[in-house]
């Protein structure tokens, strides 16, 4: 059975949209966790009233994302989960998104497999996983460059982000947990699936199992749509900043072969300061 796991803080109104797309599944062999890192909106109390079914954890506000589902995937793993699955709640689930996780699942068992985004609004495909490039430091949007008709199944990635990942225990024996100490917020996910490309498995985006976002309400979105000073720094320095330079240095140390590591920092460098200027 697939454990899923969903942190939230606040927001409810996204959480239970998502629980509610999850109720509307053709295949009910899942468990959900919502890990609850410190809501102060009544999150707690819909959670309680309204989705029974789910299991609730807990947390103090001062979690975050990466140990909010550390948290959930340890409780999975306890529970003797086979398959744990990353889920942020700002999404939906296509009816038919745990049917076809489990078809591929079958064909891949030990592989790492995301999801393909939808964008909410348009309903058109939004994001299909990434292949990166270090020596060049740039990444290749497999989305973009697949014909519309070839837009199905599984294609292999070198990276996935966690909205919708579908991680096998067995990933979990061999590198562990998601990196919380270096990655609290944001990056963890890139860095883990990374992490188990190096040791050996397969990392797949499933172009059949659809998920439907809303990109327009990320934290680093609406940073952008109001640009300050104080946002400037936010962007660069907060924990929950998209251009974290403290993040992707981590990240570039840990995950780049070593003779790209210079041209890699000062090229993400000069894209994070200069491109939340001019975009």
């Amino acid at each position: 059975m697939i454990y899923i796991v969903i942190p939230v803080f606040n927001r409810k109104h996204f959480t239970k949209e998502c629980l509610l797309s999850l109720r509307k599944q053709t295949n009910t062999s899942f468990k959900v966790i919502v890990v609850d890192d410190g809501s102060t909106d009544g999150t707690a109390d819909m959670l309680a009233e309204e989705f029974p079914e789910v299991d609730v954890l807990f947390g103090d506000g001062g979690l975050f994302w990466t140990a909010s589902v550390n948290m959930g995937i340890r409780h999975a793993l306890q529970h003797g989960a086979e398959y744990v699955m990353t889920l942020n709640n700002d999404l939906e689930a296509a009816p038919d998104f745990i049917a076809n996780t489990y078809k591929w699942m079958a064909e891949k068992p030990n592989a790492i497999i995301g999801a393909l985004e939808m964008d909410a609004a348009t309903r058109e495909p939004a994001f299909g996983g990434e292949i990166i490039d270090f020596k060049l430091n740039k990444v290749r949007h497999l989305l973009q460059e697949l014909p519309k008709e070839q837009q199905v199944g599984l294609h292999q990635v070198s990276q996935l982000p966690g909205r919708g990942l579908l991680i096998p225990r067995a990933v979990f024996e061999k590198i562990g947990l998601l990196d919380q100490d270096k990655f609290p917020h944001y990056v963890a996910d890139y860095d883990f699936t990374h992490t188990a490309l190096r040791n050996g498995f397969e990392l797949y985006c499933n172009y059949d199992a659809k998920i439907y976002t809303y990109p327009e309400e990320s934290g680093e979105r609406k940073n952008r749509q109001s640009k300050s000073i104080k946002n400037f720094y936010n962007h660069l320095f907060d924990i929950k900043g998209g251009g974290n330079l403290r993040d992707f240095t981590r990240f570039t140390l840990k995950n780049c072969p070593s003779p790209y590591i210079p041209y890699y920092l000062a090229n993400g460098y000069a894209r994070r300061i200069f491109g939340y200027i001019l975009k």
